[in-house]
């Protein structure tokens, strides 16, 4: 980019050669390296989202979902990001990027913050044990909200308190926001495309939450997928270096990321779903601007 060059005074002979993402950079001791992939791009690899409209969010300590747009660039009208997801001799790809700064960063200030648990993987037995979240909203803008928001000034928020409201309430709803957050992402890529989610695939630490997984599917109305091994950064960094090596055909790599851990179909209340994610919208505009001074 020539402005960056410019702005911060970066010859442009010292930078590297531009090459495709699964293509050969050189050798390490011998060994051909083979693939360049950026975070969520090795992971949206790894899921075997290669199909344009194959979607995936990690949920690390925030959400990041990335749809794969194919050969086209959509320049977003919600909030979203046009990046590359990787090119290869057969063309470069395209995705759709959206974040949400703190999601499993949520449980993490339950456990740290509040010390109403002791460890993340409690949270989802909580959750469950609860037959629905009576009210409870939590809105995790503890550092401003981002896509498709992108509010600096809103800050975070627990809503529908009463005497009845124990610390599975707050497990639950720092689940749910992970869910209402991803849920928003995927409705703004709609928006852009004008296409429908046929599916979404997930990863991450707070994935291994049956309950978040099962929400999810609840409310974005179809199925998730989440695979047996979470860590699809490095999975798909590895499975690129192969296909770039020559060690396995498109067909075969496909078929590698072909099985999943685990499938939660969505349960049919479009009506209950509707208002959920009505309440949530409610709870985000009284956390939005909040530290905007008058």
């Amino acid at each position: 980019d020539r402005e960056l060059l410019e702005l911060f005074r970066v010859p442009p002979a010292s930078l590297p050669e531009v090459r495709p993402s699964l293509g050969e950079f050189g050798r390490w001791e011998g060994v051909p390296v083979t693939a360049v992939l950026g975070d969520q791009q090795a992971a949206l690899f790894g899921q075997g989202c290669t199909e344009e409209g194959a979607a995936k969010v990690t949920w690390g300590t925030g959400a990041f979902l990335l749809l794969n747009t194919g050969p086209r660039v959509y320049p977003s009208r919600h909030g979203l990001l046009a990046t590359v997801a990787y090119a290869w001799e057969g063309g470069r790809r395209y995705a759709l990027e959206g974040s949400a700064f703190v999601a499993g960063a949520a449980l993490q200030w339950l456990r740290d913050g509040l010390g109403i648990i002791r460890d993340a993987s409690e949270s989802d037995p909580l959750a469950a044990s609860l037959a629905s979240n009576e009210g409870v909203y939590f809105v995790p803008a503890l550092v401003g909200l981002g896509a498709p928001y992108w509010d600096p000034h809103a800050r975070g928020a627990i809503l529908g308190l009463t005497r009845g409201t124990t610390r599975a309430h707050l497990a639950r709803a720092a689940l749910e926001a992970i869910a209402y957050q991803t849920h928003d992402l995927v409705r703004a890529m709609e928006a852009d495309t004008g296409r429908l989610l046929g599916e979404l695939r997930v990863d991450g630490g707070a994935a291994r939450s049956d309950f978040l997984c099962q929400f999810q599917a609840d409310i974005l109305e179809v199925p998730v997928l989440r695979p047996g091994d979470l860590e699809t950064t490095g999975r798909g960094a590895a499975l690129a270096a192969g296909l770039a090596a020559g060690l396995w055909t498109m067909a075969e790599f496909r078929l590698i990321c072909s099985a999943h851990g685990a499938a939660f179909q969505p349960r049919p209340d479009s009506a209950n779903q509707q208002g959920l994610v009505a309440g949530w919208h409610r709870a985000v505009e009284r956390a939005r601007g909040w530290a905007q001074r008058a």
